[in-house]
């Protein structure tokens, strides 16, 4: 009997910023702190029918603040607090430099703000 193989399916996740684009991102991570708070870790997402387009592209790591409103509604949003975000950048710095990445060193991990701060 043969192993089942699995496929993979990256958790794509949909953003609009404040200009009204639409970006598009891979979950790479999930966290939530000690206060409950949740964070997320996404990298840009590319169509793999493009391939020019990850080649023009970034691949910095991006940590947002998962908030609700009074809705209920899920949204991301920057972190503003500059100590919050250190911390919060550092746990997935360890989280992602433990996984079993094939190009991927703990050194080439570049944690971004978005959307980046002017």
């Amino acid at each position: 009997m043969e192993p089942e193989m699995q496929e993979f399916s990256p958790d794509i996740v949909t953003v609009e910023d404040d200009e009204g684009n639409v970006h598009m991102f891979e979950a790479l991570d999930r966290i939530e702190d000690d206060d409950d708070k949740r964070y997320v870790a996404l990298i840009p997402y590319y169509d793999p029918e493009e391939p020019e387009a990850l080649l023009e592209g970034s691949a910095e790591l991006i940590v947002l603040k998962v908030e609700e409103d009074e809705e209920g509604e899920t949204y991301l949003c920057a972190i503003e607090n500059d100590d919050e975000f250190d911390r919060i950048s550092r746990i997935f710095e360890e989280r992602l430099a433990e996984q079993d990445w094939d190009i991927v060193d703990e050194d080439d991990i570049v944690i971004d703000e978005f959307p980046p701060k002017n």
